[in-house]
Parts: C-alpha cells; sequence; structure tokens
C-alpha cells in the first residue's frame, strides 16, 4: 500500500526530563502531554541509598544534572525539566534556581525544576495557604515545609507515610486518605508531594471533594514545562491547568462525611 500521502510525520517539539534513577511514572508524565510534543527522559546515574535528604542530595548534584542536560541536547528539546521534588527543594530556593542554572547551562535551553514548578503554580493561583502530602519520613517532609514557607507560603497541614523505597507502588485509596487528613485545615490549595507517587486519576476527584485546586508533583513540571513552549498541558477538571475546573465544583455539593465514619461503615 502507498502512504507516500501522508507527507511523513508532524513536525516535532521536545520537553527534555531528568529524572531519578528510580523514577517508574513515565507513563504519568506523558499523560500530560498533547500529542504535538515529545518527551526524552534521562536518568541520574544509580546510587544504593534509600529515598532521604542525603538521596535528594545525590541526586542533585550539579555536576549530576548538568551531565543529564547534556546528554538530552542530541534530541534538541526546547527546554529540560528535572522532575525530582525532594532533590529540587533539598537546597532551599538558592539551591533550587542553582540547579536550573546548572541545568540551563550545559543544555542551552530553559531549565525547569519540579519544586520552582511548585511555587510558580501556587503564584499563578493566587494560594498564600497550602496543605502538603507526602509519601516520605518526616525529615524530608520537615524539608518540604521550610522550602514552602521560605516562599511565603503558610502550610496549613499535612500528611505523610514514611516510606523510603517502591513509592510508586502506592495505591491511589492512600494517596485520597492523606489528602483527607492534610487539608482539614482552612487551605487554599493541597500540594501532593514525589514524583514518583501516582497522582494523575485523583486530582479531579479530589477537587471536588475539598473544594480547593490540587496540585500534584508531576503536574506542575509538566505545566511548568509545557508553559516555557507556549502550550498547555492536557488536564480536565485540574484547576491548575483547565481554566473551567476554576470556577466551581466539578461535582454537586454533598454533605460530607467524617473520614473516621467511612472506615467504620466499609466491609
Amino acid at each position: 500500500m502507498d502512504i507516500s500521502f501522508l507527507g511523513g510525520p508532524r513536525p516535532q517539539r521536545g520537553v527534555g526530563v531528568v529524572a531519578p534513577f528510580d523514577f517508574a511514572l513515565d507513563r504519568e508524565l506523558w499523560r500530560w502531554v498533547p500529542d504535538e510534543v515529545s518527551l526524552h527522559l534521562t536518568r541520574t546515574p544509580f546510587v544504593p541509598v534509600e529515598v532521604s535528604l542525603d538521596l535528594a542530595r545525590l541526586v542533585s548534584e550539579h555536576e549530576t544534572l548538568a551531565d543529564g542536560a547534556r546528554t538530552l541536547t542530541a534530541v534538541t528539546p526546547e527546554v529540560v525539566a528535572y522532575a525530582c521534588t525532594s532533590g529540587s527543594f533539598v537546597g532551599g530556593i538558592a539551591g533550587e534556581r542553582a540547579m536550573c542554572e546548572a541545568m540551563k547551562r550545559a543544555g542551552t535551553v530553559p531549565a525547569v525544576t519540579t519544586s520552582g514548578a511548585l511555587l510558580e503554580a501556587l503564584a499563578e493561583l493566587g494560594v498564600r495557604r497550602v496543605a502538603l502530602v507526602t509519601p516520605y519520613t518526616v525529615s524530608v517532609t520537615r524539608a518540604l515545609e521550610e522550602y514552602v514557607a521560605e516562599a511565603g507560603v503558610t502550610v496549613t497541614g499535612c500528611a505523610f507515610m514514611g516510606l523510603t523505597r517502591h513509592i510508586w507502588k502506592v495505591p491511589y485509596r492512600d494517596v485520597v486518605d492523606m489528602a483527607r487528613d492534610a487539608a482539614r485545615g482552612a487551605a487554599d490549595a493541597l500540594f501532593i508531594s514525589c514524583t514518583n507517587l501516582p497522582t494523575y486519576d485523583v486530582i479531579p476527584q479530589l477537587e471536588a471533594e475539598l473544594r480547593i485546586p490540587v496540585l500534584s508533583a508531576n503536574q506542575v513540571t509538566m505545566w511548568a514545562a509545557l508553559r516555557r513552549l507556549g502550550t498547555r498541558a492536557v488536564g480536565s477538571y485540574q484547576a491548575l491547568i483547565d481554566p473551567t475546573a476554576r470556577t466551581g465544583p466539578v461535582l454537586p455539593d454533598e454533605p460530607r462525611v467524617p473520614h473516621e465514619e467511612q472506615q467504620e461503615g466499609s466491609t
């Protein structure tokens, strides 16, 4: 069959992604990406350390990030994103900016990080009070709280799991339970941390239930990277991405059942 009439593939725009060696959610990142954009992923070298502040520092050394960005130049992305939350907040705001600069110099294109994208998203939505959900240990979670506070945003509540490995295996049910616990205070938004924690499908559900924007690590990373390209991420009923989701709840108001009662009534 002659298919020459198709004329070949359409021009493709690229987003380079530097991910930690244990990143397991490549497919989730793609769900935020429009058809005309391709993701080009590379990973940091393996280090035999569990998820911790030490690991966050090791995978975020400037030389490591620069090497990743330099590798990606072969496929000419228009922007490079470092897809790691803890790795990009462990050095505070100044450290995050230095990481972006290191990648920008090596890759010769704009660079973003997950934690920098978080602050950008909070500013976009006018958020001054945020609830946090993390799969981390207490020390890594506290470092995130300090990073957000440094940006002038108040943390109203926090829930964490204390995990040091296999974070990508956490089921949606556990993410939702933690979000409900964290959002008991008067928050303007909720942030679910860690690019290795699955979140895409729970965001609309949580926004409908909690009545506030729900942000996640992979979501803000892709939103910020695609923004640099002048295009929008894909995410229906996600307030950060879909303007219609900012005008009101997705679902009609229903009486809110306390989490404890839900557990007692389950089988």
